[in-house]
């Protein structure tokens, strides 16, 4: 039952328990002293607190559900800051406990904005800043590639190719978090933009029928080579690309028959650097998932693992169906 509804109730409950005890009272002392007809001064005197009961109640109505309208607000402020919008803010009316609530409150949204924001900023600017020396570092290793040994050139290429993948998927994750959603100005055809990134990988199977969503065509790209880099990198062949649709949404599902993901951990696939420990899964950046879930979310979508002994491993990508071009 809602807080006012208790309040108001309680409220309303002591205030008639209190007329009929006064009533009953009443009655007693006006019959034993005045030698009235009992039935008359009952009925009198439990109407006029009846009355009265009611009137204090439809009085006090508007006070309890003012007050808990108000925490209802706050309620929804601490849900929407749980769900992500750190701008949100509640409004401060009076100066009592509720009142003092909603400021800080308010205050410590404003202060976790501020953090948040500063944090952003400071990883997409150190991240473009490693730009300059990385291209000086690739400069020098071509320099010199004719006075190192072909081994070291080769593990120098690795680490270097390796740190421009993980600058450029920061990068990408920093654009993700400033933004609030997708600005869709076209519709993408999801089965001819993954055949275009199957066609890079070798032994990948594709099976489906032409749908589109609505989104950006490079984040929705980057999502299907992200799955099949996955795929490739940590899994075994086959791999299998399946897109399925309806009349409300489209999936794109990456199936391979690697190391079976099995337990509670794997939610965790998609959170940032995450690695299983004793398994495969120690190579690669750590942002390919979290990129792949953050796209899909930005789209609408959502993106989760599925695995079984039966079918394997599969990473299952769902997005909303665009109206336009159905």
């Amino acid at each position: 039952m809602r807080l006012y509804l208790r309040f108001y109730l309680a409220l309303l409950g002591s205030l008639v328990a209190f007329a009929l005890i006064a009533g009953a009272a009443w009655h007693l002392s006006i019959a034993a002293g005045m030698r009235m007809p009992a039935g008359h001064s009952m009925l009198a005197v439990m109407l006029v607190f009846l009355i009265l009961a009611l009137a204090i109640g439809a009085g006090a109505y508007p006070i309890v559900r003012r007050l808990s309208r108000r925490l209802e607000r706050l309620q929804h402020g601490v849900e929407a800051l749980g769900a992500g919008d750190l701008s949100v803010r509640v409004a401060v009316e009076g100066e009592d406990e509720v009142a003092r609530l909603a400021l800080s409150f308010n205050q410590a949204s404003e202060r976790i904005e501020k953090l948040v924001g500063a944090h952003k900023t400071l990883l997409a600017n150190a991240s473009h800043e490693l730009r300059t020396p990385l291209a000086r570092i690739r400069m020098a290793a071509e320099l010199m590639k004719e006075t190192i040994d072909p081994q070291r050139r080769i593990g120098l290429d690795q680490d270097i190719n390796e740190l421009d993948v993980l600058i450029d998927e920061i990068l990408l994750a920093s654009r993700l978090d400033a933004i609030a959603d997708i600005r869709a100005t076209e519709d993408i055809d999801v089965l001819a933009l993954a055949a275009e990134e199957c066609a890079r990988f070798d032994d990948v199977q594709l099976s489906g029928d032409p749908v589109s969503v609505r989104g950006d065509s490079r984040l929705l790209r980057r999502l299907v080579r992200n799955l099949l880099e996955n795929a490739q990198r940590h899994g075994k062949p086959p791999i299998a690309l399946q897109i399925v649709h309806d009349d409300d949404s489209v999936t794109v599902a990456v199936r391979d028959a690697g190391e079976l993901l099995e337990g509670t951990d794997n939610e965790r696939l998609f959170e940032p650097f995450y690695r299983r420990a004793g398994s495969s899964y120690s190579v690669g950046v750590g942002l390919g998932l979290s990129l792949v879930r953050q796209i899909a979310e930005h789209h609408g979508g959502t993106a989760r693992c599925v695995s079984a002994r039966e079918t394997g491993n599969c990473f299952v990508v769902t997005l909303p169906v665009s109206r336009t071009a159905a």
